[in-house]
């Protein structure tokens, strides 16, 4: 179905309704307003006002009223349930556990099958997914990422500039002892900017909770190949290790603790500010980083907007051996756990999932990631959607684009469909698509793929259908009880603290400190956590088998 023009919807929409897949979507046919307040745990300030959002009110006669985090320290759901007051809808990332256990959340399953069938038609085959557990089938939460898709882009597992990458002939470094070599070659070639400050190897943010970013999270990358599970591996079998416990995440943390020693990785990794990081990634200085594209990106901007493309980072599938397989493009399948839910303070709940329910539908979709038809984007003679390259550059240059137009600000932390994903016209449901991000390659990009004789970046990288999709999605965004969450935040402070430890050790004591940190990461509970969470995941798994 070609949709119609967003314009002259809204002016019929009070009075018609809009077909979509065989189900209808119709605001108030008395033009009143339903207005829900909806707490934004990852949000920002929403007056609701932007062009987006206001089509989204006359299509479902719903407004949100947003609140949200001032701080990264903000305490407003503990003291929602501590007071049992709570909003109609809720995103509250890590914390919804505690809501459920308050019994603050409740089960969607009727009201998805009597008013989701948008809801129904995305998850498909991972609806079940949605379900709490094996003993509890309850659905709290629509999940807050992307349903099915194509990874176009990637960060990979490590970045390198790309000026020390073209000495190489573009030839990517396959095991960690080649990426070291090429690092120490053009730290040898450049041991100084152009600017006269001296070249730093290696780089990472571990002053504070970036330390999973940088410090964690690459070792279950690079060493065991794993997929992003948090802190966690997870075998064939579904039983659950503190990742730090591997002994080849601990050859890599010795790898790196030789690579301090010889002053390749920055000696004030483990002090300074996140904001000292992106300077000196801004600076031009750091060869290479172990992060991901959205945690030094604003480092990128200025260089890019300084017009120093070669000192911008090539991404890598990296990995510690050529026996162990870059999973950056691996899709661990419908995550679950991290979602938007309604309340039981909610007073109709049937408004709620009407609305979350047309951001579903192949309509709702368009309007929260395209915009407005003949304003933010057109449709060709072949019913297809594209934007004008005026459109592409404002999005892309104008930090207040999204919240300005509201093109993609409505659309997190609503469900979405992946990248690639298309609708009955053929077109994308979000703007990402292979053409798009091809079309967006600066020269050094470009010059890349000529070289590695491919269109995409990532077509270097092994391709997702290398990989099985697991029956349990990312561990990490699973809700836990409580106990679980206790001893898994003491585990983590102890394996920052001590990771830091035995990378700034001298090499001689490298072993004694790692020894030392598993002791305490066992005398820690780490046994019992381990437990834990292999139930969980077992119990998550029986759902899907079912």
């Amino acid at each position: 179905m070609k949709l119609r023009k967003v314009n002259a919807w809204l002016l019929t929409m009070a009075m018609t309704a809009s077909v979509l897949g065989g189900t209808m979507t119709v605001a108030a046919a008395d033009g009143d307003t339903v207005e829900l307040t909806f707490y934004n745990a990852d949000g920002q300030e929403d007056p609701w006002s932007d062009p987006v959002a206001e089509a989204l009110t006359e299509a479902t006669g719903v407004k949100l009223k947003t609140d949200y985090p001032v701080s990264s320290d903000d305490q407003k759901i503990a003291l929602m349930i501590a007071e049992q007051n709570y909003p109609d809808m809720i995103f509250a990332k890590g914390d919804a556990g505690s809501l459920i256990e308050a019994g603050a959340l409740i089960d969607m399953t009727d009201l998805i099958e009597e008013y989701g069938p948008n809801i129904k038609k995305m998850y498909g085959d991972e609806f079940d997914k949605l379900k709490y557990s094996k003993d509890d089938e309850s659905i709290y939460q629509l999940s807050s990422y992307a349903i099915g898709g194509t990874l176009y882009k990637s960060s990979g597992t490590a970045q390198i500039q790309w000026a020390a990458l073209k000495e190489n002939d573009y030839k990517l470094p396959e095991t960690l002892d080649e990426f070291e070599t090429m690092i120490k070659d053009y730290l040898a070639a450049h041991p100084t900017t152009e600017d006269g400050m001296d070249t730093i190897g290696i780089t990472l943010s571990a002053a504070d909770w970036h330390w999973m970013i940088t410090l964690g999270n690459p070792a279950g990358y690079i060493a065991d190949g794993a997929p992003d599970n948090g802190q966690w591996l997870i075998d064939d079998e579904y039983n659950a290790m503190y990742k730090f416990k591997s002994e080849k995440e601990r050859e890599y943390f010795k790898w790196l603790n030789r690579m301090y020693n010889e002053g390749i990785l920055d000696a004030e990794f483990a002090t300074q500010t996140h904001e000292d990081y992106i300077a000196k990634i801004a600076s031009g200085r750091v060869v290479a980083l172990f992060d991901t594209d959205w945690d030094y990106a604003d480092g990128e901007k200025v260089l890019k907007a300084d017009g120093k493309l070669d000192k911008t980072y090539a991404a890598l599938p990296l990995t510690m051996d050529a026996d162990t397989k870059c999973p950056s493009l691996m899709y661990q399948g419908l995550i679950t756990g991290y979602g938007v839910g309604i309340t039981t303070a909610c007073e109709d709940p049937v408004a709620a999932i009407k609305f979350l329910d047309y951001i579903c539908s192949d309509e709702g979709q368009v309007l929260v990631n395209w915009g407005i038809e003949d304003v933010n984007y057109f449709v060709d003679e072949d019913g297809k959607r594209y934007r004008t390259q005026e459109e592409i550059d404002e999005a892309n240059s104008n930090k207040d684009y999204s919240k300005q137009t509201g093109v993609g600000f409505h659309s997190y932390p609503f469900p979405t469909y992946g990248s690639g994903e298309v609708d009955e016209t053929g077109s994308t449901y979000t703007t990402t698509s292979k053409e798009s991000v091809m079309a967006e390659y600066d020269e050094e990009q470009k010059a890349a793929c000529e070289a590695w004789g491919v269109d995409l970046l990532v077509d270097v990288f092994p391709q997702a259908d290398e990989f099985e999709v697991p029956e349990y999605s990312a561990v990490w965004a699973y809700t836990k009880p409580a106990e679980f969450d206790e001893i898994g935040n003491i585990l983590d402070e102890i394996a920052w603290s001590q990771l830091i430890t035995c990378v700034i050790g001298s090499e001689e004591d490298f072993d004694s400190n790692y020894d030392a940190m598993l002791e305490e990461l066992e005398s820690a509970g780490a046994a019992d956590a381990e437990e834990m969470l292999t139930e969980i995941v077992k119990e998550r798994v029986a759902i899907v088998e079912e």
